[in-house]
């Protein structure tokens, strides 16, 4: 849901209202709970959006730096599952851990997707080629 929408149903009104305007995809907000991404696909199907011939493209972000991600998610209204958060906090300023615990997340994540026939995904980068490139090579999406 977008943080700024009065509740759900409200916001779902407004993006099939973008749709019957002429828009032709929507890309998500990062998240990181393949359930939310479906909930919400589920909602616009029932309100007679094809959501492959009209892509609901899921956000997708990978996990590289905690302090960063979570100072990222709470400005954006982002959730970030408290396991993963509980996780971040764990490993401290073991970066190295990060990545690994956050690459094994998001590929889990991705592969749920791609399992559930989400027709794209759009990989926020935030500058960074070889955390979307890993996961996607990992993914078998390269050509």
């Amino acid at each position: 849901m977008h943080p700024q929408a009065r509740s759900f149903e409200f916001d779902i009104d407004n993006l099939v209202n973008k749709y019957q305007a002429g828009a032709n995809a929507s890309i998500t907000q990062f998240f990181y709970n393949a359930d939310s991404y479906l909930y919400l696909r589920d909602a616009l199907e029932k309100r007679g959006i094809d959501t492959v011939a009209q892509p609901l493209v899921a956000g997708i972000m990978p996990i590289t730096n905690s302090s960063n991600l979570v100072r990222f998610a709470d400005s954006c209204g982002a959730d970030i599952p408290r396991y993963i958060r509980k996780q971040l906090t764990d490993y401290g300023d073991d970066r190295t851990a990060i990545r690994e615990f956050g690459f094994d997340v998001v590929y889990r994540l991705c592969d749920r997707l791609i399992s559930e026939g989400v027709p794209a995904m759009h990989f926020y980068s935030m500058n960074k080629v070889e955390p979307n490139k890993r996961l996607v090579e990992a993914l078998g999406l390269t050509t």
